[in-house]
């Protein structure tokens, strides 16, 4: 998804923007305080119901969608799918045209996200982790649901926050991190942590502390499909099915660190950065791992502050995560903004790559003779285009479910100056996110 495989994040830049880019920020700031302004009179009760709301599946399409084989032949699946990922992690040669680095980088870190956004909370059944640590227990007649201590509900999301913080890095930051020794030994610490903390807690630990299964379960909030409060398979408005996320701790810190970490990628990029970092006086590691933290601790600060004074304002108190799914389709954005054009050139060139995972001249999936169609980037235009509106549109959604948020939580009167501390923050975001986007 970055340039550890090929540079193509910026292949729209500012100069192919259809206006200038002063333009495009004061008019995204501007969209959104109106969007406030608009909402404020027409938008005066809450309209969504998050886990009671949505309409149910038919029954036999319901029944096909839950039924034991259907999740059998997905897990094993992804089972089959990491097995093979493995040979190449294992065994490939240790330079670009190995697909591990693109299975990791581009096919599951990105690709998630569509695949979330379009079949679901899915990920929770395709991770292979999941799937052996259940073959496991139901090889030694075990309840998977068992672990060796019982996990505190303070844990939360906290591991799976951490988790997010170290694969940016690994993406990010780390010296080397396009050669096999250095993506082995992540690898090999992530699956160790989340398998042996699977056996100390049970299966909920794979929910709190799988980086990419908390990433995909928080994506998949913005799709269409959920589930009521009753276990029914529904469909509903994405936004309604946000509005169904549960506050919990290290939600907040979640969102920061996805937030943040995409923001810090695109300054990583920006010529200022590059010259200042690239100062031989200066360890280049330990600058962007500050940097990496500061970016995520920023959104960390300023979204917490926003709230707890939104709380103030509005004479209510105002946890945090009670407002962090409204940060949700901004990350979301933020994510398409800087990674679209990549998982489809970059992905192309991964499925390529995937025929021969050993680098020996196999052919299994008939792709090796391909090329990749770059057909996108004759139109660095529309690229920028798309960049600016999801930027954009999910800041605009954001301010939609904050503000359906909090009608719901306070009075009328007093939700609106509550608002006003997040509308500021969240044009913050926007502005900065645009200026990032095209800093290069």
């Amino acid at each position: 998804m970055r340039a550890v495989v090929v540079p193509l994040h910026g292949i729209g830049g500012r100069q192919d923007l259809p206006i200038p880019l002063e333009f495009a920020v004061t008019g995204a700031a501007v969209a959104i305080t109106l969007s406030f302004v608009i909402l404020a009179v027409a938008w005066r009760t809450p309209r969504y119901r998050g886990a009671a709301s949505g309409t149910a599946l038919p029954s036999g399409l319901a029944a096909v969608l839950d039924s034991f084989w259907l999740r059998w032949t997905v897990r094993l699946f992804g089972l089959a799918a990491f097995l093979y990922a493995g040979m190449a992690l294992l065994a490939g040669a240790d330079r670009l045209t190995n697909p591990i680095f693109g299975v990791v980088y581009i096919l599951v870190w990105v690709g998630l996200v569509p695949v979330s956004l379009f079949l679901g909370p899915v990920w929770r059944t395709l991770n292979p982790l999941r799937t052996l640590h259940l073959l496991v227990c139901r090889l030694l007649r075990h309840n998977p649901r068992d672990g060796l201590l019982e996990l505190s509900p303070r844990v939360g999301l906290w591991p799976a926050s951490a988790g997010i913080f170290a694969f940016a890095w690994l993406e990010l930051v780390a010296p080397d991190r396009a050669t096999l020794p250095v993506l082995q030994t992540w690898l090999a610490v992530y699956v160790v942590a989340v398998l042996f903390g699977a056996v100390l807690f049970g299966d909920r630990w794979f929910a709190a502390a799988d980086p990419f299964e908390a990433y995909a379960t928080l994506m998949a909030k913005l799709s269409p499909w959920g589930r009521r409060a009753d276990a029914v398979i529904v469909v509903r408005r994405p936004l309604e099915n946000l509005d169904s996320l549960t506050p919990r701790p290290g939600l907040v810190g979640l969102v920061a660190a996805l937030l943040g970490s995409t923001a810090y990628d695109g300054f990583s990029r920006s010529t200022l950065w590059i010259a200042w970092a690239q100062n031989p006086g200066y360890s280049q590691t330990l600058l962007g791992t500050v940097a990496l933290a500061g970016f995520i601790a920023f959104v960390l600060v300023t979204y917490s502050a926003a709230t707890v004074l939104a709380g103030r304002m509005s004479s209510r108190a105002a946890l945090p995560g009670m407002f962090a799914h409204s940060v949700v389709p901004i990350v979301l954005g933020y994510v398409v903004a800087h990674y679209f054009s990549l998982l489809v050139l970059e992905g192309q060139r991964t499925l390529i790559l995937l025929s021969d995972p050993l680098s020996n001249g196999w052919n299994v999936f008939g792709t090796g003779l391909l090329g990749v169609n770059a057909g996108l980037t004759n139109h660095p235009g529309a690229i920028a285009t798309v960049q600016v509106s999801a930027v954009v549109v999910g800041h605009l959604l954001g301010v939609i479910s904050a503000h359906d948020r909090a009608v719901a939580l306070y009075a009328r009167g007093r939700a609106l100056a509550g608002q006003v501390p997040l509308l500021v923050v969240m044009v913050a975001y926007t502005v900065g996110g645009l200026l990032l986007l095209f800093s290069t």
